[in-house]
């Protein structure tokens, strides 16, 4: 089983990227070939420094690998390094239909809030579907956001496979009943856990560099004890029980203590007889339970850059292995020399 996910490197990597998403890309690596990049073509969208876009996509490695991502059971490679994924983006967007983009969630919410409807992110999910086709991939840990991305995906394979594989059936994509050729672009899967899917921001949004409302992963200390602290409450008095709908600071209790603990938190926060601060103290203190360890291996990384380097130009190789053999088969099939 091939397994393939990234994260943009468009900001400081969050809690809501581990849970979301890395925290799930470490389980996967124990299960089958899995493949992780930072994808910083994507952040291009969005960050247009280029000294800070070097900066952030540094930081992703370094969040990977002290989050636990193994560089031997894991590709890690940054999505820049791996050329054959624009070529393979511009001719799988020869069959994209126009209607597909003008629908998709990611491109309608980031206009509503305020976002420059550029090229770049409209036809973003063109690039993401390369991302995922180029690797031949079975499966793609994403949150809900996200499944239409793999859908599309599915879709823009089918079409491509139809149009450019003699003897494709959509109805038997791998090819298995006599007369079929199974098609060049594999069809992916989603895997979504549910549990962690959407983890809340401090605002009680999706937590999201977007919206700036994120508790980052390796930021100062006293920064992080601020934002913790910021996080949004109702007025609700210590003595009341408190409500479990719409609190973010109940969700994220929920999320980063132990079952155990957060039973404890939970009879008090429904009977009342504590504050928010209380709890927003309880909360600081997971925080550093849990990613105190990573913290330290983030600051041994930080002190050794050649190494992450090799690490990332490494897994850029290995990368490139696998996308230039599927490349080489479809600039047969499309009549590129």
């Amino acid at each position: 089983m091939r397994i393939l996910s990234g994260v943009q490197s468009s900001g400081r990597l969050h809690i809501g990227n581990y849970y979301g998403a890395i925290r799930q890309f470490v389980q996967l690596q124990e299960e089958g070939e899995a493949y992780f990049f930072i994808a910083n073509l994507h952040a291009l969208n969005t960050v247009r420094d280029p000294k800070l876009a070097l900066e952030l996509t540094r930081e992703a490695a370094l969040a990977y690998l002290s989050l636990g991502l193994d560089p031997k059971k894991a590709v890690l490679f940054r999505q820049s390094d791996v050329k054959e994924v624009l070529e393979l983006n511009w001719i799988l967007g020869t069959v994209v239909p126009h209607a597909h983009l003008e629908r998709a969630h990611s491109y309608k919410d980031k206009v509503a809030k305020g976002f420059s409807p550029d090229f770049g992110l409209f036809a973003y999910p063109v690039l993401m579907a390369a991302d995922i086709l180029l690797y031949s991939t079975d499966v793609v840990p994403v949150g809900k956001d996200q499944i239409q991305h793999i859908e599309f995906a599915r879709d823009w394979a089918v079409k491509f496979n139809t149009q450019y594989v003699p003897g494709y059936d959509p109805a038997d994509p791998d090819g298995r009943e006599r007369g079929h050729a199974p098609g060049l672009l594999k069809l992916p899967e989603a895997r979504v856990q549910e549990s962690t899917a959407t983890v809340p921001g401090v605002d009680g949004q999706k937590m999201s560099k977007s919206y700036g409302n994120t508790i980052e992963l390796f930021g100062d200390e006293k920064e992080i004890k601020k934002r913790i602290m910021s996080i949004k409450t109702d007025s609700t008095a210590v003595d009341a029980p408190k409500p479990t709908q719409d609190s973010p600071l109940y969700d994220l209790l929920k999320l980063m203590l132990p079952e155990s603990e957060f039973a404890e938190v939970d009879a008090t926060w429904k009977t009342g007889g504590k504050g928010y601060g209380d709890y927003k103290k309880k909360l600081l203190e997971a925080y550093h339970t849990v990613f105190g360890p990573a913290r330290k291996r983030h600051a041994e990384l930080v002190a050794d850059p050649a190494e992450v380097e090799r690490i990332l130009q490494d897994g850029a190789d290995r990368a490139r292995q696998e996308a230039s053999r599927l490349m080489a088969k479809v600039r047969r099939a499309v009549g590129i020399p």
